[in-house]
Order: C-alpha cells, then structure tokens, then sequence
C-alpha cells in the first residue's frame, strides 16, 4: 500500500492543516525524516508561540503539545538546542 500524498508547503506553513498530531507526523511513510523533522520544528516554533501566548492571559489548549513534539523529534535523532536563547521571549528550543 502507498503512503497517503501529503501537501508539504501546507504542512511547512501550518502543520496542524495536514496533520492531527505530532506522533502521526513521525508515522507519516510518505515524508523524509529531514521532511519530518522541518515539519515538527515549525509546529514546535508555533507551540512555543502558543505557550508565550496563554502566558500572557490568552486562552490555550493545555500546554503538552510542545512537550510531545519534543519527544517525536528526539526518537527522529533530531538535535534540539536547547541551551540557545534566541531574542524571542519564549527561548526557541528548536
């Protein structure tokens, strides 16, 4: 059986469009693992985002989403730097 096609740029540009959950990205038969790890780092970068958010008082969805993608891009072998600052208030762990 064929892995389902994926629209890639949709994924790149807002993967919760294309999929449900961290763990289905990694799942994915049809993605690279470099394509996988791009994909998470960027849900990644938009759950810190979120965090940041409901830091300020803005409601948010509970706040393991961030943890869980973490997890995924370690089983990938992915390196996440997680001692660099960027100048952003939520420290890019990604």
């Amino acid at each position: 059986m064929k892995p389902a096609l994926i629209d890639l740029e949709a994924a790149m540009r807002d993967p919760t469009e294309v999929f449900a959950s961290p763990e289905q990205v990694l799942a994915h038969a049809g993605l690279t693992r470099e394509q996988k790890i791009e994909v998470l780092k960027q849900w990644g970068y938009d759950a810190a985002e979120c965090e940041v958010a409901t830091e300020e008082g803005m409601p948010g969805d509970g706040g393991s989403l961030l943890s869980r993608i973490l997890l995924v891009l370690d089983q990938l072998g992915a390196e996440v730097e997680v001692c660099r600052t960027d100048p952003s208030k939520q420290h890019s762990l990604l």
